[in-house]
């Protein structure tokens, strides 16, 4: 007899996802919407925590309903908790001593890691919504050198203005100009470039047009959260002694 450990509420849904309050659409690609991921996620709407508030003001003071959010996100039976806004990584420390599962705020985070695999001479890029409001606070807190090449997508139409405006209607195609243009000054402006992060969560729709336009490496909050959901969920292989194919 097989005996199944109890405890949660909710089964099969390991991550948690902790939303800031919009009303923007979301395409599948960013992390908002369900269908971006090819396992359960479950989320919780962090009231009163607006995309203009956590990325041109300071989310620490909104310190308390993050917490009181992941804190719920465990409570229904998810084990890892990570958030939809690169700019949370302000808060990954004190929201990290309040809960008992890992925490992974901020796409920003792979930054070390991606560094140490560069070849000599190379270094990593970022692309943000919002160059002039990333401080050295936020890339501290992700570990991320201060010195790391940062370019925004606020010389753009349509990306920065309307998600952080919260609009209701969204042109897509113009988003996608902006983050090449934004793109091409990164590498064109920082010699060295040999691979790009992503800051923003409502960028992995281009990451593709973005590698194809660059030709370096991108990465995003959507492949951290795959790597941090196969370490609470992790495949599972045939035992050669039961399987004959290995006989």
């Amino acid at each position: 007899m097989t005996v199944q450990r109890g405890g949660k509420t909710v089964y099969g849904a390991n991550v948690g996802i902790l939303m800031l309050e919009t009303r923007f659409p979301r395409i599948p690609g960013d992390m908002g919407n369900a269908l971006t991921w090819p396992f359960p996620v479950q989320y919780r709407v962090v009231r009163g925590a607006s995309p203009d508030l956590v990325v041109r003001s300071d989310a620490r003071p909104l310190l308390e309903v993050f917490i009181a959010a992941a804190k719920d996100l465990v409570a229904s039976g998810c084990d890892g908790i990570t958030t939809n806004c690169g700019f949370l990584s302000i808060l990954q420390d004190q929201l990290a001593r309040e809960i008992d599962v890992p925490l992974a705020t901020s796409s920003l985070m792979q930054v070390p890691m991606v560094q140490s695999t560069l070849p000599p001479g190379k270094r990593v890029g970022i692309l943000t919504i919002s160059s002039e409001t990333l401080t050295p606070d936020h890339l501290a807190a992700a570990n991320v050198p201060l010195d790391t090449p940062v370019v925004g997508t606020e010389g753009g139409s349509v990306f920065t203005r309307d998600i952080l405006g919260d609009a209701p209607e969204i042109d897509f195609a113009a988003c996608r100009a902006d983050m090449c243009n934004a793109a091409r000054e990164l590498v064109s402006k920082h010699e060295g470039i040999g691979a790009i992060v992503l800051e923003c969560t409502n960028m992995v729709p281009y990451a593709a047009d973005i590698r194809r336009l660059t030709g370096l490496p991108v990465y995003s909050i959507y492949n951290y959260v795959l790597w941090f959901q196969q370490s609470l969920a992790p495949a599972r292989f045939p035992d050669e002694l039961d399987d004959p194919r290995w006989r």
